[in-house]
Protein backbone atom coordinates (compact mmCIF):
# COMPACT_ATOMS: atom_id res chain seq x y z
CA UNK A 1 0.00 0.00 0.00
CA UNK A 2 1.45 3.07 -0.48
CA UNK A 3 2.47 5.46 1.99
CA UNK A 4 1.47 8.56 0.49
CA UNK A 5 -0.42 11.15 2.88
CA UNK A 6 -1.12 14.42 1.38
CA UNK A 7 -3.10 17.38 1.99
CA UNK A 8 -3.91 19.96 -0.89
CA UNK A 9 -6.18 22.91 -0.68
CA UNK A 10 -8.24 23.13 -3.27
CA UNK A 11 -10.32 26.63 -2.58
CA UNK A 12 -9.34 28.61 0.79
CA UNK A 13 -11.94 31.58 0.03
CA UNK A 14 -15.60 32.63 0.78
CA UNK A 15 -18.91 33.40 -1.14
CA UNK A 16 -16.65 36.29 -2.99
CA UNK A 17 -16.56 34.96 -5.97
CA UNK A 18 -12.81 35.65 -6.64
CA UNK A 19 -10.82 33.46 -9.58
CA UNK A 20 -7.53 32.93 -7.36
CA UNK A 21 -9.31 31.78 -4.08
CA UNK A 22 -12.11 29.01 -4.61
CA UNK A 23 -15.22 28.14 -2.86
CA UNK A 24 -13.76 26.28 0.93
CA UNK A 25 -12.59 22.50 -0.35
CA UNK A 26 -9.72 20.64 0.84
CA UNK A 27 -8.53 17.25 -0.84
CA UNK A 28 -7.06 14.38 1.65
CA UNK A 29 -4.52 11.52 -0.13
CA UNK A 30 -4.11 8.70 1.98
CA UNK A 31 -2.61 5.54 0.23
CA UNK A 32 -5.22 4.36 -1.85
CA UNK A 33 -8.00 6.78 -0.60
CA UNK A 34 -9.08 10.07 -2.03
CA UNK A 35 -11.61 12.32 -0.10
CA UNK A 36 -12.95 15.73 0.10
CA UNK A 37 -13.78 17.60 2.99
CA UNK A 38 -16.02 20.28 1.47
CA UNK A 39 -16.95 21.10 -1.82
CA UNK A 40 -16.97 24.91 -2.62
CA UNK A 41 -17.40 26.75 -6.16
CA UNK A 42 -14.59 25.48 -8.27
CA UNK A 43 -13.79 22.18 -6.62
CA UNK A 44 -13.64 20.16 -9.83
CA UNK A 45 -11.75 22.75 -11.78
CA UNK A 46 -9.40 22.38 -8.97
CA UNK A 47 -9.16 18.86 -9.18
CA UNK A 48 -8.65 18.63 -12.95
CA UNK A 49 -5.51 21.38 -12.71
CA UNK A 50 -3.70 18.30 -10.44
CA UNK A 51 -5.12 15.86 -12.88
CA UNK A 52 -7.22 13.65 -10.29
CA UNK A 53 -9.90 12.49 -11.84
CA UNK A 54 -13.34 13.45 -10.56
CA UNK A 55 -14.58 9.49 -10.28
CA UNK A 56 -12.17 8.61 -8.23
CA UNK A 57 -12.90 10.51 -5.01
CA UNK A 58 -14.00 8.02 -2.39
CA UNK A 59 -16.14 10.09 0.01
CA UNK A 60 -16.86 13.54 0.31
CA UNK A 61 -17.48 14.45 4.17
CA UNK A 62 -19.20 17.94 4.73
CA UNK A 63 -18.61 20.36 7.68
CA UNK A 64 -21.97 21.84 7.73
CA UNK A 65 -24.40 23.24 5.01
CA UNK A 66 -23.30 27.15 4.01
CA UNK A 67 -23.91 27.15 0.43
CA UNK A 68 -20.12 28.15 -0.29
CA UNK A 69 -18.93 24.86 0.95
CA UNK A 70 -21.51 22.71 -0.56
CA UNK A 71 -22.12 24.62 -3.93
CA UNK A 72 -19.86 22.38 -6.30
CA UNK A 73 -21.60 19.43 -5.07
CA UNK A 74 -23.99 19.08 -8.05
CA UNK A 75 -20.78 19.52 -10.16
CA UNK A 76 -18.90 16.73 -8.37
CA UNK A 77 -21.32 14.41 -8.36
CA UNK A 78 -22.82 14.60 -11.65
CA UNK A 79 -19.64 15.51 -13.62
CA UNK A 80 -17.84 12.66 -12.03
CA UNK A 81 -20.68 10.30 -13.57
CA UNK A 82 -19.55 11.00 -17.00
CA UNK A 83 -17.71 8.43 -19.53
CA UNK A 84 -14.69 10.93 -20.24
CA UNK A 85 -11.40 10.03 -18.66
CA UNK A 86 -11.55 12.75 -15.71
CA UNK A 87 -14.43 11.32 -14.27
CA UNK A 88 -15.89 7.89 -15.02
CA UNK A 89 -17.23 7.55 -11.47
CA UNK A 90 -17.57 3.22 -10.94
CA UNK A 91 -20.07 3.04 -7.89
CA UNK A 92 -22.25 5.73 -6.50
CA UNK A 93 -21.11 8.76 -4.98
CA UNK A 94 -20.90 8.31 -1.22
CA UNK A 95 -21.25 11.34 0.66
CA UNK A 96 -20.29 11.72 4.77
CA UNK A 97 -21.87 14.37 6.80
CA UNK A 98 -24.26 15.41 9.90
CA UNK A 99 -27.51 14.76 10.24
CA UNK A 100 -29.37 16.82 7.20
CA UNK A 101 -27.17 15.78 4.41
CA UNK A 102 -29.46 12.85 3.50
CA UNK A 103 -32.22 15.76 3.03
CA UNK A 104 -30.00 17.72 1.07
CA UNK A 105 -29.11 15.18 -1.08
CA UNK A 106 -32.48 14.01 -1.99
CA UNK A 107 -33.33 17.01 -3.06
CA UNK A 108 -30.22 17.09 -5.22
CA UNK A 109 -31.55 13.97 -6.56
CA UNK A 110 -34.65 15.24 -7.62
CA UNK A 111 -33.37 18.41 -9.06
CA UNK A 112 -31.36 17.06 -11.29
CA UNK A 113 -34.04 13.84 -12.05
CA UNK A 114 -34.49 15.11 -15.74
CA UNK A 115 -30.98 15.33 -16.77
CA UNK A 116 -30.28 11.65 -15.04
CA UNK A 117 -32.82 10.15 -16.87
CA UNK A 118 -31.79 11.85 -20.03
CA UNK A 119 -27.66 10.85 -19.68
CA UNK A 120 -29.23 7.27 -19.08
CA UNK A 121 -31.14 7.39 -22.19
CA UNK A 122 -29.04 9.04 -24.66
CA UNK A 123 -25.69 8.53 -22.92
CA UNK A 124 -26.19 5.37 -21.71
CA UNK A 125 -24.12 5.80 -18.66
CA UNK A 126 -24.96 3.83 -16.09
CA UNK A 127 -27.60 4.54 -13.59
CA UNK A 128 -25.77 2.70 -10.58
CA UNK A 129 -22.93 5.00 -10.76
CA UNK A 130 -25.45 8.26 -10.49
CA UNK A 131 -26.90 7.15 -7.14
CA UNK A 132 -25.80 8.58 -4.15
CA UNK A 133 -25.13 7.03 -0.75
CA UNK A 134 -25.25 8.98 2.54
CA UNK A 135 -23.97 8.25 5.99
CA UNK A 136 -24.85 10.93 8.54
CA UNK A 137 -23.96 11.57 12.18
CA UNK A 138 -24.68 13.28 15.20
CA UNK A 139 -22.44 13.41 17.99
CA UNK A 140 -17.79 13.41 17.77
CA UNK A 141 -16.33 10.28 16.71
CA UNK A 142 -15.25 8.06 13.92
CA UNK A 143 -16.93 8.80 10.59
CA UNK A 144 -14.78 6.97 8.17
CA UNK A 145 -12.28 4.43 7.92
CA UNK A 146 -10.75 2.22 5.48
CA UNK A 147 -7.24 1.19 5.30
CA UNK A 148 -5.02 2.89 7.65
CA UNK A 149 -7.50 5.91 6.65
CA UNK A 150 -9.17 7.29 9.70
CA UNK A 151 -11.65 10.54 9.74
CA UNK A 152 -13.03 11.27 13.12
CA UNK A 153 -15.54 14.35 13.37
CA UNK A 154 -16.13 16.80 16.07
CA UNK A 155 -18.51 19.00 16.73
CA UNK A 156 -17.98 23.22 16.41
CA UNK A 157 -18.78 26.33 17.60
CA UNK A 158 -20.10 28.65 14.14
CA UNK A 159 -22.83 30.24 16.10
CA UNK A 160 -26.21 29.19 17.27
CA UNK A 161 -27.96 29.46 14.84
CA UNK A 162 -25.35 27.38 12.63
CA UNK A 163 -25.54 24.11 13.67
CA UNK A 164 -24.28 21.53 12.87
CA UNK A 165 -21.50 22.25 12.02
CA UNK A 166 -17.93 20.03 12.48
CA UNK A 167 -14.12 19.91 12.11
CA UNK A 168 -12.28 16.70 11.01
CA UNK A 169 -9.38 14.88 12.55
CA UNK A 170 -7.89 12.94 9.70
CA UNK A 171 -5.30 9.90 11.21
CA UNK A 172 -3.04 7.79 8.57
CA UNK A 173 0.23 5.59 9.65
CA UNK A 174 0.81 7.49 13.14
CA UNK A 175 0.16 10.69 11.71
CA UNK A 176 -2.30 13.53 11.45
CA UNK A 177 -4.05 16.29 10.16
CA UNK A 178 -6.69 18.13 11.38
CA UNK A 179 -9.64 20.32 9.62
CA UNK A 180 -10.79 23.05 11.58
CA UNK A 181 -14.51 23.95 9.58
CA UNK A 182 -16.36 26.49 10.13
CA UNK A 183 -16.01 27.93 13.66
CA UNK A 184 -15.73 30.20 16.35
CA UNK A 185 -12.98 29.89 19.39
CA UNK A 186 -13.37 26.44 20.39
CA UNK A 187 -12.31 23.89 22.96
CA UNK A 188 -12.85 20.98 20.81
CA UNK A 189 -10.52 21.84 18.24
CA UNK A 190 -7.60 22.27 20.93
CA UNK A 191 -9.01 18.67 22.14
CA UNK A 192 -8.66 17.15 18.75
CA UNK A 193 -5.58 18.98 17.51
CA UNK A 194 -3.63 18.66 19.88
CA UNK A 195 0.06 17.54 18.51
CA UNK A 196 -0.89 17.35 14.93
CA UNK A 197 1.26 17.08 12.43
CA UNK A 198 -0.77 19.71 10.25
CA UNK A 199 -3.67 22.08 11.81
CA UNK A 200 -5.87 23.59 9.46
CA UNK A 201 -8.03 26.31 10.65
CA UNK A 202 -10.24 29.53 9.33
CA UNK A 203 -9.87 32.61 10.38
CA UNK A 204 -11.63 35.92 9.85
CA UNK A 205 -10.36 39.93 10.01
CA UNK A 206 -11.49 43.31 9.39
CA UNK A 207 -9.87 46.52 9.23
CA UNK A 208 -10.74 48.50 12.41
CA UNK A 209 -13.00 51.10 10.46
CA UNK A 210 -15.37 48.30 9.76
CA UNK A 211 -16.17 46.89 13.15
CA UNK A 212 -18.86 48.82 13.49
CA UNK A 213 -20.77 47.85 10.87
CA UNK A 214 -23.44 45.13 12.34
CA UNK A 215 -23.05 42.97 9.52
CA UNK A 216 -19.59 42.80 9.70
CA UNK A 217 -19.71 42.35 13.55
CA UNK A 218 -22.14 39.33 12.49
CA UNK A 219 -19.83 37.85 10.21
CA UNK A 220 -16.73 37.97 12.34
CA UNK A 221 -18.69 36.76 15.06
CA UNK A 222 -18.89 33.31 13.64
CA UNK A 223 -15.67 32.41 13.31
CA UNK A 224 -11.86 32.96 14.45
CA UNK A 225 -9.85 35.70 15.10
CA UNK A 226 -6.35 35.80 13.89
CA UNK A 227 -5.46 36.08 17.67
CA UNK A 228 -7.76 33.45 18.57
CA UNK A 229 -6.31 31.41 15.49
CA UNK A 230 -2.87 32.13 17.15
CA UNK A 231 -4.02 30.99 20.60
CA UNK A 232 -4.97 27.54 19.09
CA UNK A 233 -2.02 26.94 17.46
CA UNK A 234 -0.12 27.81 20.54
CA UNK A 235 -2.21 25.35 22.76
CA UNK A 236 -2.11 22.38 20.30
CA UNK A 237 1.82 22.99 18.77
CA UNK A 238 1.24 21.24 15.32
CA UNK A 239 4.25 20.76 13.32
CA UNK A 240 3.05 23.57 10.97
CA UNK A 241 -0.33 25.35 11.30
CA UNK A 242 -2.30 26.73 8.01
CA UNK A 243 -5.00 29.42 7.46
CA UNK A 244 -7.50 28.68 5.08
CA UNK A 245 -11.09 29.73 4.37
CA UNK A 246 -9.60 33.68 4.59
CA UNK A 247 -12.76 35.73 5.73
CA UNK A 248 -10.72 39.17 5.15
CA UNK A 249 -13.65 41.71 4.92
CA UNK A 250 -14.03 44.89 2.76
CA UNK A 251 -16.28 47.44 1.87
CA UNK A 252 -16.38 49.40 -1.44
CA UNK A 253 -14.37 52.25 0.42
CA UNK A 254 -12.32 50.18 2.79
CA UNK A 255 -9.63 47.27 1.00
CA UNK A 256 -9.37 44.05 3.09
CA UNK A 257 -6.53 43.06 5.26
CA UNK A 258 -3.66 41.53 3.53
CA UNK A 259 -1.69 38.28 4.28
CA UNK A 260 1.08 40.30 6.17
CA UNK A 261 -1.25 42.25 8.46
CA UNK A 262 -2.83 38.57 8.88
CA UNK A 263 -0.02 37.24 10.00
CA UNK A 264 1.28 39.91 12.21
CA UNK A 265 -2.16 39.40 14.36
CA UNK A 266 -1.27 36.23 14.50
CA UNK A 267 2.34 36.78 16.05
CA UNK A 268 0.35 38.16 18.42
CA UNK A 269 0.08 34.89 20.04
CA UNK A 270 1.61 31.97 18.38
CA UNK A 271 5.49 31.93 17.27
CA UNK A 272 5.59 28.63 15.43
CA UNK A 273 5.58 27.27 11.60
CA UNK A 274 2.67 29.27 10.05
CA UNK A 275 1.61 29.20 6.45
CA UNK A 276 -1.31 31.23 4.85
CA UNK A 277 -3.19 28.86 2.60
CA UNK A 278 -3.08 29.31 -0.79
CA UNK A 279 -4.90 27.55 -3.52
CA UNK A 280 -3.47 24.09 -4.58
CA UNK A 281 -0.95 24.56 -2.00
CA UNK A 282 0.17 21.00 -0.73
CA UNK A 283 1.50 19.55 2.37
CA UNK A 284 3.32 16.38 2.28
CA UNK A 285 3.36 14.88 5.60
CA UNK A 286 5.91 12.07 6.79
CA UNK A 287 9.13 13.19 9.15
CA UNK A 288 9.08 16.29 7.81
CA UNK A 289 6.28 18.71 5.95
CA UNK A 290 6.76 18.96 2.67
CA UNK A 291 5.06 22.64 1.55
CA UNK A 292 3.92 23.41 -2.18
CA UNK A 293 2.97 26.50 -3.71
CA UNK A 294 1.46 27.02 -7.12
CA UNK A 295 1.56 30.20 -9.38
CA UNK A 296 -1.68 31.23 -11.13
CA UNK A 297 -0.22 29.68 -14.03
CA UNK A 298 -0.63 26.26 -11.90
CA UNK A 299 2.85 25.67 -12.28
CA UNK A 300 4.76 24.94 -9.17
CA UNK A 301 7.17 27.81 -8.31
CA UNK A 302 8.64 27.20 -4.85
CA UNK A 303 8.97 24.10 -2.10
CA UNK A 304 9.60 23.96 1.42
CA UNK A 305 9.88 21.64 4.19
CA UNK A 306 9.30 22.46 7.12
CA UNK A 307 11.43 19.67 9.62
CA UNK A 308 9.57 17.94 12.55
CA UNK A 309 11.39 18.81 16.33
CA UNK A 310 13.28 16.48 17.47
Amino acid sequence: MSTLFRVTLLGTGVPIPRPDRFGPSTLIEAGEQTVLIDAGRGATMRLFELGVPIGRINALLLTHFHSDHTVGIPDLWLTGWLSSHFAARKGPFHVIGPVGTSTMMRHLEAAYAPDIEIRVEDEKLARENVAITVDEFASDGPVYEAGDLRIIAFAVDHGEAIKPAYGYRIEYRGRVAVVSGDTRYNENVVRYGRNADLLIHEVAMARPELLVIPHIQRILNHHTSPQEAGRIFARTTPKLAVFTHLVMLASETTSPPCVEELITATRETYAGPLEVGEDLMSFHIRDEIAVRRWTVSRQADARKTVRAPP
